[in-house]
């Protein structure tokens, strides 16, 4: 369903039967993996201007793989991990 670079790839799909007897197809919830277990390849220091897609074209060579970012950097949001100047990011290897 989803393409192996997707965040969602491996998600188990479940169905719910509403009220009126539809079914509807959903993905089960995908839970953050540990941060502590990812094996980080490099740092980049933020500065004025970064975007993750740039990062991530950059280090992992796809700009779709910001996901990477946060998981590894244990962000739900992702924009917050280029708004501030200075912050460490860490890099983690692509699985």
């Amino acid at each position: 369903m989803f393409p192996p670079t997707s965040r969602y790839f491996g998600i188990e799909t479940a169905k719910l039967i509403d009220g009126t007897g539809r079914e509807i197809i959903y993905l089960r919830r995908r839970f953050l993996p540990d941060s502590g277990t990812m094996v980080v390849v490099a740092e980049h220091t933020v500065t004025e201007g970064d975007r993750l897609d740039n990062i991530t074209a950059f280090y992992l060579d796809d700009p779709e793989q910001f996901w990477r970012l946060a998981d590894a950097n244990d962000a739900m949001h992702p924009q917050e991990l280029t708004a501030e100047i200075g912050r460490r990011l860490r890099i983690p290897m692509p699985q």
